[in-house]
């Protein structure tokens, strides 16, 4: 350090996280970006068991959708429930735990970030809180969910939505910021 130094953003940052942590994250890394990454695309049950191998929450392996493009930053913070899916190219940045319900889809592109900073200090410490994504909720393309959201059941997100807050059950939002626009009735057989 210099001592005549003015303030910086990050000054005096270092990992919030145990060195255990830190070890299994990088063994983590390097399964995600070869045996998961290279898996092939209809092998959603092998990447799940892959994810459960790190302790992911994942009951029924054999009954969610996960591709081989998806990145999941810490598979102990995530939850599947069967049914639900996560789709080409998801980033899963689970600062804190990250939840799909039974049925919940995540389309390709989707960013779900459980993290930020607190950028009212010059450290800009880690700050984190959990998504969770309810029965049979939709997030279309592109979607970015920001910490602390909880999409509601039966709601769907559209494609290329910022979504800051949490949304009810059984609506159709869009937009920048995301908000309810209509009801959505449940699905037809």
């Amino acid at each position: 350090m210099f001592p005549d130094e003015p303030p910086y953003l990050g000054q005096h940052t270092r990992t919030p996280y145990p060195r255990r942590e830190v070890v299994l994250r990088l063994v983590w890394g390097c399964v995600q970006a070869t045996v998961f990454r290279w898996s092939p695309r209809p092998f959603h049950r092998f990447r799940a068991r892959l994810l459960k191998l790190f302790g992911a929450d994942i009951p029924a392996p054999g009954q969610v959708v996960v591709f081989p493009s998806v990145q999941v930053t810490f598979p102990w913070k995530l939850a599947l429930a069967p049914r639900a899916m996560l789709g080409p190219h998801v980033i899963v940045y689970n600062l804190a735990p990250i939840s799909l319900a039974r049925g919940a889809n995540v389309s390709q592109r989707v960013h779900l970030c459980a993290g930020s900073h607190d950028y009212s200090r010059w450290s800009m410490p880690l700050t984190s809180a959990p998504i969770h994504l309810a029965a049979n909720s939709w997030i279309a393309a592109d979607v970015f969910v920001g910490p602390g959201v909880t999409v509601g059941e039966l709601s769907v997100v559209g494609a290329r939505s910022v979504v800051m807050k949490s949304l009810p059950s059984h609506k159709i939002c869009f937009g920048h910021p995301c908000r309810p626009v209509r009801d959505r009735l449940a699905p037809s057989a």
